[in-house]
């Protein structure tokens, strides 16, 4: 079968690696010089099935009021951008936020982000990778003993969704990743999942490129998606793409490009919720530095995460929804910056860090969208990852090869459709 992966990201190069052994004819479109340029290019290289909480939940309308007016809040909205795709996106995010509909969303992030990471684990042993994957589990830690035991109410609900996160005490934290210990005296409590993994997403991406490429995909870099047509003779179906190249014809297509998705997807009258959340990193050098964590972290109170790649530390975090705009804003960077170093003092070389934001394809839900299209029998959607991108790759490329190659996913797709957001 000829099929276009429209994106060429963790998730549409992965997608296309696994198509191509499948032995289809595979063509990946992307707008950037290269693989992995975009959301996958600097994220915060961890692949955790532990970062699975959605973000919307019963104490984030009263978070978001006392965060409207801060430079510095974890989560800032724009609510007052005249922007009628955020203020769409935003009713639903606040629909999601009963403690029913995070209970839903928690056990479908987990179920993906637990089959994408044995599907990972696959893809390592197979093809051998090089992405300076670290396998020594992720510590989650908390500040604020209230945070801390509504984050055990997470934890619980991932437990049951198969996800071991078990709760550990601040000497159990401080004994696995010994560079917390200048922090510990601040810390309350902290989680455990020692399944967890973190690496480098955008080494990850270009190894799984050139192995499509050697199993024969075709990838066009430097070219932009303007959107999609519809067959001529049969209404159900896509019949490719329109590019700055000229229209490519395929027999399936998989919308893979985040945050971009739903400018393309409005071609064929196809509203996707999908909204970018920007967010920002640092990495820095971690030559000579004696207080480097080994173990990914993660701060749940100021939505940070950090992760050893190698001989760097990479500090990610923060979200800000404020459209397609990748402008640096110093203030974030600062703000990252200020809180590695608060929590790593001797983490890395803060003189000279090297800053990148990124647009984070988020749902309301932060659920992905996976799956066929309701109304389009060769369209395959996957997108709206959202922060989980490079934790539900290899899972979200499975199933999307197992769909088009009309094999039965190994993971039970309802509620990663599109017709769950058709509102009331």
């Amino acid at each position: 079968m000829n099929v276009l992966v429209l994106g060429a990201g963790v998730i549409g190069a992965t997608t296309a690696c696994l198509l191509a052994r499948d032995g289809h004819r595979v063509t990946v479109v992307d707008r950037q010089p290269g693989p992995g340029l975009e959301t996958s290019f600097a994220n915060g290289g961890q692949i955790a099935a532990s970062h699975s909480e959605p973000w919307a939940g019963p104490q984030i309308p009263g978070l978001l009021l006392r965060w409207l007016a801060r430079d510095d809040a974890p989560l800032q909205f724009r609510w007052l951008r005249a922007d009628p795709a955020l203020w769409s996106w935003g009713l639903r995010f606040l629909l999601n936020c009963s403690a029913g509909a995070r209970a839903r969303n928690v056990d479908r992030a987990v179920r993906l982000a637990l089959y994408s990471r044995d599907r990972l684990r696959v893809i390592r042993e197979t093809m051998a990778p090089d992405y300076d994957a670290r396998t020594e589990g992720i510590i989650h830690i908390h500040r604020d003993p209230k945070g801390f035991e509504r984050a055990r109410a997470i934890a619980d609900l991932m437990t049951a969704a198969g996800l071991e996160r078990r709760p550990i005490s601040i000497e159990e934290a401080v004994a696995l990743e010994p560079a917390l210990a200048h922090a510990a005296p601040s810390l309350s409590g902290a989680f455990f999942s020692p399944g967890d993994e973190n690496g480098d997403a955008h080494k990850f991406t270009v190894a799984m490129a050139e192995a499509a490429a050697r199993h024969g995909a075709t990838f066009h870099y430097g070219v932009e998606v303007h959107g999609l047509y519809r067959a001529l003779r049969v209404r159900r179906t896509v019949g490719g793409a329109t590019t700055s190249l000229g229209p490519m014809p395929a027999d399936a297509v998989v919308l893979a490009l985040g945050s971009f998705s739903p400018q393309v997807a409005r071609s064929i009258d196809m509203n996707l919720p999908i909204y970018p959340a920007k967010g920002y990193s640092i990495t820095l050098d971690t030559q000579g530095a004696t207080g480097v964590p080994s173990v990914s972290v993660t701060d749940d109170e100021v939505r940070m995460v950090y992760s050893r790649l190698g001989d760097r530390l990479r500090c990610a975090g923060t979200a800000a929804f404020e459209g397609w705009n990748t402008t640096l804003n110093p203030a974030r960077v600062a703000l990252t910056l200020r809180n590695a170093r608060a929590l790593f003092p001797e983490g890395g070389n803060y003189d000279a860090p090297d800053p990148w934001c990124g647009l984070r394809p988020a749902t309301p839900d932060s659920v992905p969208l996976l799956g066929p299209s309701p109304r389009l029998d060769n369209l395959f959607l996957n997108t709206g990852h959202g922060t989980m991108g490079w934790a539900m790759a290899a899972g979200s490329a499975q199933v999307t090869a197992d769909l088009i190659a009309g094999r039965t996913p190994a993971i039970d797709l309802r509620g990663f459709g599109l017709e769950r957001f058709r509102l009331p």
